[in-house]
C-alpha cells in the first residue's frame, strides 16, 4: 500500500553523490562513524517527514509517494529535482578586499557571505577571488539508500514527533496535556534559553495545526522554581527530665486514643474509603500524557 500526501513517516536513509560516492547526509551512524564526517555530538536517528509536504528535495518527495512501508528503496535523483543545474551566471570574480577584514584568511573551498548570499571560494589569485553562488551540489545526481520504517498513526506519536522536530529534546522531555481542543505543552528547562525559541514555538503550532486540526489552542508552559527561598532555621531544645515525663504522660493517651479510633470507628473508616476512591477517580482525569 502506497502512502498518501500528508502521511507522517519515519525515514531511515543515507544520501550520496553519485559520481564520487560522497555521503552528504545520513540518519545511520554506522555509515559514517569511521569517516572524517562523523559528528559524535549529533544524534543519528530516523527522520520525521511529511510526505509530499516539501520538507525534502522534490525528487525524494515524489519517490516517497509511490513507496511502501518497510520496503528498501534505491532512489536516483537528477539535478533538476535535487539542487538544480549549475548556473554560470552565479559565479563572480571580485576584488579580494571586498571580503573585508577576513580577506587574508579565506582559502579555496571556504564558504563566505557576500551581499547577503552564501558562496564557495573557487579560486584566489592576483588580488581577486572567484566565488560560486551555486549550491555546493548543484549539477550533481544524488543516490538515496532508504527505508520507511513506520507510518505514524496515533495522535500521541504525531504530537511527540512534531514537537521533537523543532526542539532538540528526547522523548522523555516531551510532556503535554490535551484537553478537548486545548493542548498544554510543558517545555523542559534546558530549552528556556534556546536561541529563536519564540520562532520554534510558532513552528510547532503550524505543524500541529496542519496534522492535528482538531487542536485549536496551544499553551506553552515554562516553570521556574524559586530557589532563593531561605530554609527555616529550626532550633531543637532538649527537654528536662520533668518536661520529658510530662510530655510522655500527655502524648501516650492521645496516641492510644488515635489507635482505637482508627481501628474501631466504622464511620471514620467509611469516610477514609470514600476519600481514597475520590483520589483514584481524580487521577483518571489527570494529564493525558507524560512521557517517561
Amino acid at each position: 500500500m502506497t502512502l498518501e500526501k500528508g502521511s507522517l513517516i519515519l525515514l531511515d536513509y543515507t544520501a550520496k553523490i553519485k559520481d564520487t560516492d560522497e555521503i552528504f547526509e545520513t540518519t545511520r551512524e554506522n555509515d559514517v562513524k569511521d569517516s572524517a564526517d562523523f559528528d559524535p555530538s549529533k544524534k543519528y536517528e530516523p527522520r520525521l517527514l511529511g510526505v509530499g509536504e516539501g520538507w525534502v528535495l522534490k525528487g525524494l518527495d515524489d519517490a516517497l509517494l509511490a513507496a511502501n512501508v518497510d520496503e528498501p528503496l534505491k532512489i536516483e535523483i537528477p539535478p533538476e529535482k535535487a539542487f538544480g543545474e549549475r548556473d554560470t551566471s552565479k559565479v563572480r570574480i571580485i576584488p579580494l578586499r571586498k571580503l573585508g577584514e577576513k580577506a587574508n584568511e579565506v582559502g579555496v573551498g571556504d564558504v563566505v557571505e557576500l551581499d547577503e548570499r552564501m558562496g564557495i571560494v573557487r579560486h584566489i589569485g592576483s588580488g581577486r577571488v572567484q566565488i560560486d553562488f551555486n549550491h555546493k551540489y548543484a549539477g550533481r545526481t544524488l543516490i538515496y539508500d532508504a527505508k520507511i520504517l513506520k507510518k505514524l498513526e496515533s495522535e500521541d506519536e504525531k504530537i511527540t514527533s512534531l514537537i521533537k522536530r523543532r526542539l532538540p529534546i528526547d522523548d522523555v522531555d516531551v510532556i503535554y496535556d490535551k484537553k478537548d481542543s486545548d493542548l498544554n505543552i510543558t517545555l523542559p528547562e534546558k530549552v528556556f534559553l534556546l536561541e529563536g525559541l519564540q520562532i520554534i514555538k510558532r513552528g510547532i503550532v503550524v505543524d500541529l495545526s496542519k496534522f492535528i486540526p482538531e487542536i485549536k489552542n496551544f499553551i506553552f508552559i515554562e516553570k521556574y522554581p524559586n530557589n532563593t527561598t531561605p530554609k527555616s532555621d529550626t532550633t531543637t531544645i532538649a527537654p528536662t527530665k520533668d518536661d520529658s515525663k510530662d510530655s510522655n504522660e500527655k502524648e501516650t493517651p492521645s496516641a492510644s486514643a488515635d489507635v482505637q479510633k482508627s481501628g474501631n470507628d466504622k464511620k471514620d473508616n467509611s469516610t477514609a474509603k470514600d476519600s481514597t476512591s475520590a483520589t483514584k477517580t481524580s487521577g483518571k482525569n489527570d494529564s493525558k500524557k507524560t512521557k517517561k
